[in-house]
């Protein structure tokens, strides 16, 4: 039945969920997502992560993805997400039959994730998808570690109630890089911050957020989006040969969190100004 759900699914094709060749960004660090629907496959001697399963109809191209770079399904063994919105982890199901992996997600946004995005406070009564159970959860600040590959969860809430940066530290040759994939920023059109929020301390949960973005060390920048690091305008560099990698990008990472707390603050101003409304 998930099987044939999928091969309907895949019958459409979202914006930003166009098929995208898959390939090593840095490291042990795989890009296996669609245009700008991110996932990412992260390696290690004892099994893989895989950071966001992406639609429905994005799970096939996950899998082909890891398949083309010459990985198993059967090695990746933890699926973990930066939000419980369904372009990011609508496919888990499809992702965890396939690989038989365990599901990590925080406390917030395993509870979408079992409810098959039917609680999403913004997208519940649009969007759903297979429902799945979640094998362990995430609090904040926890190192989930792999042979050795260690991924630490920053809860940044906002965007979702549980929403998760991802933090991990990578060896690219002789030397090491602070990676940051930030699981989202944006305040959704539709959302209040003030008067009727979205959810009770949604604008609170924003500004810790941009606090704790702040205080992480980034050398390399991702995130669940492709459009938040210009995935592919580096892809083509790096393609042409760069003599550094373009994904090394601490100055990208602090303008990112930069627009989006400003955007945040525009948000409040615009809400304070029109009543709350």
């Amino acid at each position: 039945m998930l099987l044939g759900c999928l091969a309907a699914a895949a019958q459409k094709t979202e914006e930003g969920n166009e098929p995208f060749p898959p390939f090593r960004i840095i490291g042990n660090i795989y890009y296996v997502g669609a245009s700008d629907i991110a996932s990412y496959l992260i390696t290690s001697p004892a099994g893989d992560f895989l950071l966001n399963s992406g639609y429905e109809d994005t799970a096939p191209l996950i899998r082909a993805g890891i398949l083309k770079l010459g990985f198993r399904l059967s090695d990746v063994k933890i699926l973990i997400n930066g939000q419980a919105h369904f372009d990011h982890v609508a496919g888990q199901a499809a992702m965890q039959h396939w690989t038989g992996a365990k599901i990590y997600s925080s406390a917030a946004d395993a509870r979408v994730l079992e409810s098959g995005g039917k609680t999403d406070p913004r997208f519940g009564r649009e969007w759903t998808y297979p429902a799945v159970k979640v094998d362990h959860i995430v609090a904040d600040g926890e190192r989930v570690t792999l042979g050795g590959v260690t991924l630490t969860a920053h809860l940044t809430p906002g965007h979702t109630r549980g929403c998760t940066t991802w933090t991990m530290e990578v060896r690219d040759g002789a030397n090491s890089y602070a990676v940051v994939f930030v699981g989202g920023t944006s305040i959704n059109p539709g959302v209040q911050l003030l008067g009727k929020p979205l959810y009770p301390g949604i604008a609170g949960d924003y500004a810790r957020t941009f606090r704790v973005l702040r205080g992480l060390e980034c050398d390399v920048f991702l995130g669940s989006h492709g459009a938040y690091f210009n995935l592919r305008a580096k892809r083509e560099r790096q393609e042409a040969g760069a003599k550094e990698n373009p994904f090394l990008d601490p100055a990208g990472y602090r303008a990112f969190v930069d627009r989006s707390d400003a955007a945040y603050q525009a948000e409040l101003q615009r809400e304070r100004q029109s009543g709350g409304r």
